[in-house]
Parts: structure tokens; C-alpha cells; sequence
């Protein structure tokens, strides 16, 4: 190669284009979860017709100008109950995943800042609860209590908390053992302080992450629940007990296809939201 030569480089990327790849599918996910909000929000006027009138003389009716999503056994408007279900669906998931989080974060916290004897009782008794797959131990304690949308949130509840109480222990500890943490308490700071100004606020990211995640595997969680008898008193509209009423209904596909997209759609957005806050949280990935 003569000295003359020019080496052409490949141009660099726009930057807009490398952070449209890396956080599309997190807006778009925003814009999933964001719009199913503004719709539980506003299911009252903007849905067609009432979520329970019904109508027999045009049950299991397609798709019409008259109803956009058809009529279920009932002849009650599809869209309708779905946009109604949206409201009992989403406030499940965020009811479950906050409350548990909040549990377990603060079982996990206090079991890393005390040990001893109080770091195994508290954890030997989350590992007792983890050792029972989730969806079966919900089950079983939701038919103990009896159907309804409160008692399928206590069972959930149950279930929820240990995945919080072992991530926040981890991080926890690690954060305990940080010089600034070792300072504070050299200086005489309340441990109640240490653990409010300190400790919970590095741990944030990672608990933020699970949240995140978890919104939509509680959300399918309480729908597989509805589903199979355990969730919502009829005639609550539900997107689980919805499916659940056209499982049989071969011909009929929009009475359980709609409801069904209604929580792939949820579920997807709130993974893509995920997703891109663990991205946007890594500071080796953000700064690529």
C-alpha cells in the first residue's frame, strides 16, 4: 500500500439510529403499557355499551359496524368488557407486584442488616415459600378462600413477596458492606436512617428491573386464575374469565381471541419496558 493511499473507514452510526435499536422496543413497550392505562382510565366513556347489558337476540354475533369485536353468549359487546376489563386486570398486577414488593424488600433488608438468628428465620421461611411452584401454591390457597378478585389477590400476595425479599437481601449486603455505609455507622446514625438514606436508594435499579418485569406476570398470573374459575365473580368483566368463556367456542373466535391479544399485549409491553430500564440502568450498556 503506497503512502498516497487513502483507507476509507466506515462512517460512524448516527447516534439516534444506535439509540432507536437499543431503546425501541422499550418506547414501544411505553407506549403499550401507556395506552392500556389512559383506556382502564377512560373505559367508562369511551366504551360503546354497558359492560353487563345484555342482548340474546344478537348473541355470538361477528364483528359488525354495530358491534366492532362481536357479542359473546350473552350478546354483551366484546369490546365493551374487554375495555372494562382492562381496569380490574391492570389494578391486579400493580396491587400484587407493589404490595409484594413492598413486603419483601423489606423482609429482605431487615434480614441483611440484622443476620444472626434473624436472617435464617427470615430466610429459611422465604425459602419455604419458593420451594412451592408459584401458580400452584396461588391455586390452591384461592380455592381455600373462595372466588373473588380480593381473595385472588391475597393468594397471589402469598406468592409474590419472596422474589423481592432474596434480590434486596443480596443487594442489601452488598451495599452493607461499603465504606460509606461502615462510616455512617461509625458516626452514630440510627440504623432505620442508614437503611432509608443509604442502603435502599443503591438498590433501587435492580428491584425497579423485577418490578417492572413482574407487572406482567402478575397481570397473566391473575388472568390464568379468572380462567380457570378462581379469579372474578361473574359477570365482573375480566380479560382470564373472558378467555375462559370462549375456550369452546370454535367458530366464535373474537369471543376469546380479542381478550387474549388484550394480555399479550400487556404482558409484551411491560417486558419491553423492562427490558430497556435494565438497559438504560446499566451504565457499561448506556454508555456504548
Amino acid at each position: 500500500m503506497s503512502a498516497t493511499q487513502i483507507v476509507l473507514m466506515p462512517a460512524p452510526r448516527p447516534r439516534w439510529r444506535r439509540r432507536l435499536r437499543r431503546y425501541g422496543p422499550a418506547w414501544a413497550g411505553s407506549a403499550l403499557v401507556l395506552l392500556w392505562l389512559l383506556v382502564a382510565l377512560l373505559a367508562s366513556w369511551i366504551s360503546p355499551y354497558p359492560p353487563d347489558a345484555q342482548d340474546i337476540v344478537h348473541r355470538l354475533a361477528e364483528p359488525s359496524a354495530t358491534h366492532w369485536l362481536g357479542t359473546d353468549v350473552l350478546g354483551r359487546d366484546v369490546l365493551s368488557r374487554l375495555l372494562h376489563g382492562a381496569r380490574l386486570s391492570l389494578l391486579a398486577g400493580f396491587t400484587v407486584v407493589l404490595l409484594g414488593a413492598a413486603i419483601g424488600i423489606a423482609v429482605g433488608v431487615v434480614a441483611a442488616w440484622s443476620r444472626g438468628l434473624v436472617d435464617e428465620a427470615l430466610m429459611r421461611f422465604t425459602d419455604l415459600v419458593l420451594c412451592f411452584p408459584p401458580i400452584i401454591l396461588a391455586l390452591a390457597i384461592a380455592a381455600a378462600l373462595g372466588i373473588g378478585a380480593t381473595n385472588t389477590i391475597l393468594a397471589m400476595l402469598v406468592v409474590w413477596w419472596p422474589k423481592f425479599a432474596r434480590l434486596a437481601r443480596a443487594l442489601a449486603l452488598v451495599q452493607r458492606s461499603q465504606e460509606y455505609v461502615e462510616a455512617a455507622t461509625v458516626l452514630g446514625l440510627r440504623p432505620i436512617r442508614i437503611l432509608g438514606r443509604h442502603i435502599l436508594p443503591n438498590t433501587f435499579g435492580p428491584l425497579a428491573v423485577l418490578l417492572t418485569l413482574d407487572l406482567g406476570n402478575a397481570i397473566l398470573t391473575f388472568a390464568g386464575l379468572s380462567f380457570l374459575g378462581l379469579g372474578v365473580v361473574p359477570p365482573t368483566p375480566e380479560w382470564g374469565s373472558m378467555v375462559a368463556e370462549g375456550r369452546e367456542l370454535v367458530e366464535q373466535w373474537w369471543v376469546a381471541t380479542f381478550p387474549g391479544l388484550a394480555i399479550l399485549t400487556v404482558v409484551v409491553g411491560f417486558n419491553f419496558l423492562g427490558d430497556g430500564l435494565r438497559d438504560w440502568l446499566d451504565p457499561k450498556t448506556r454508555s456504548r
